[in-house]
């Protein structure tokens, strides 16, 4: 049932676009393996080999400590309505931090998110496609906005102060690149 294919089409790019969540996996060489849910108006395919994600605050900050030590990264795509469908990406990434170039190459790609932490650039090398018979039936209802919220309420300097509590190393103690930490 699964296929695969060397690059994103017009069909696997329609399909992304339609789903309101995405699932991030990543894992260093040692530790923990990382999985997390993504929404929000934060991805986007910007070639048939390549997407963009706009990686915003959280509790942890996984993801970029796991891409300096092993870029392999595959991010799920789920169809929750509709017809059934899984669809991943997997390839090799690079994580970009606020005033380097590739921050600045991509940040117009998105709308202005408070809280917004790093751009993550995924070089696809394949995509794969499966039947999705057990994912369960949802209805979206809308995103959250907590997360808005709190960096609003926090403010700029708020947000790089929680960078520097919670975000600075994995939850393997490894660095995550963020206000030097690595």
């Amino acid at each position: 049932m699964a296929k695969q294919y060397d690059s994103i089409s017009d069909k696997h790019a329609a399909f992304i676009i339609r789903q309101q969540i995405f699932f991030v996996a990543t894992a260093a060489a040692e530790g923990r393996i990382n999985l997390s849910p993504k929404g929000m108006d934060s991805l986007r395919i910007s070639a048939p080999n390549q997407v963009v994600w706009l990686n915003l605050t959280g509790s942890g900050n996984e993801t970029a400590a796991h891409l300096l030590e092993n870029p392999r990264m595959t991010l799920m795509f789920c169809a929750f309505e509709g017809e059934p469908k899984i669809l991943r990406l997997y390839g090799q990434a690079r994580v970009y931090h606020q005033g380097s170039d590739g921050w600045d190459q991509h940040i117009g790609r998105f709308p202005s998110l408070p809280g917004a932490r790093q751009i993550v650039v995924m070089d696809v090398d394949l995509v794969q496609t499966s039947c999705g018979f057990a994912v369960p039936l949802y209805d979206f209802i809308g995103q959250r906005n907590e997360l808005k919220s709190w960096a609003e309420k926090k403010g700029e300097e708020g947000v790089r102060d929680y960078w520097r509590e919670r975000n600075v190393l994995s939850i393997d103690g490894k660095p995550t690149g963020i206000i030097g930490g690595g």
